[in-house]
């Protein structure tokens, strides 16, 4: 279809790693992007990101997945690194609790400095380690559950699940905006439709849209923000 080629072709879907340091962020991405794991990895300091093609639905969708490199140590992520993304994996260690009791920090950062609506994923890491297991995997479900997140374990040493996680959130979003696409498509159909019929006894169906609430409940046709490749 139309749409879905204008995705392909228009569009990359920046993605965001977060959560406290030494949680495995880095080797996630290392794993996905280029199948490598580095067991003696060390933080760094700066910002880096990966380009990585992910197939949705046979279409080629550019996900730009950015790392904190450190940034977290000193919990001063900056604002410039969220903006823009439409997508995130906040990661936690299964091993480290206080990991996991930072997730609502994560939470609450990304949504001050991002959209409310960025597809985010909790991800419980390092599976691996069962005899070294702090959190159950019910209570990382549960958190997700109460938070609206999907979630998922996985395990960068063994890759389980690693591709997974990443695929979940580039499929959402891919599915978000196609249907932004459809709609926006929609009101134009619509409008012209009204403006063809009227006056000629016709029925017109009118496309009422999204409600904006920062236009005072206004209608807004804009497609799920993203970044221009």
């Amino acid at each position: 279809m139309a749409f879905e080629q204008q995705v392909t072709e228009d569009y990359l879907f920046k993605i965001v790693l977060i959560g406290d340091s030494a949680v495995g962020k880095s080797n996630l991405l290392a794993r996905f992007a280029r199948n490598e794991f580095y067991p003696n990895s060390k933080s760094t300091i700066g910002v880096e990101f990966q380009t990585q093609k992910v197939m949705i639905k046979g279409k080629e969708v550019k996900a730009q997945i950015w790392d904190t490199a450190g940034q977290e140590r000193f919990r001063a992520v900056t604002s410039a690194y969220y903006r823009g993304a439409v997508g995130a994996l906040l990661v936690y260690d299964v091993t480290r609790r206080k990991t996991f009791d930072s997730v609502a920090r994560w939470l609450d950062e990304l949504h001050t400095h991002s959209d409310m609506n960025v597809v985010t994923i909790l991800v419980g890491n390092k599976s691996d380690l069962k005899g070294s297991r702090e959190v159950a995997t019910s209570e990382g479900k549960s958190l997700a559950e109460d938070r609206g997140l999907f979630f998922i374990e996985t395990s960068a040493l063994d890759s389980s699940n690693v591709g997974a996680a990443f695929q979940t959130v580039v499929r959402e979003i891919y599915e978000i905006l196609s249907r932004k696409v459809i709609q926006s498509r929609e009101l134009v159909n619509n409008k012209d439709h009204h403006q063809r019929w009227i006056g000629e006894g016709k029925t017109t169906v009118i496309f009422k849209g999204d409600v904006d609430k920062r236009n005072n409940g206004g209608t807004t046709s804009s497609y799920y923000g993203c970044c221009s490749s």
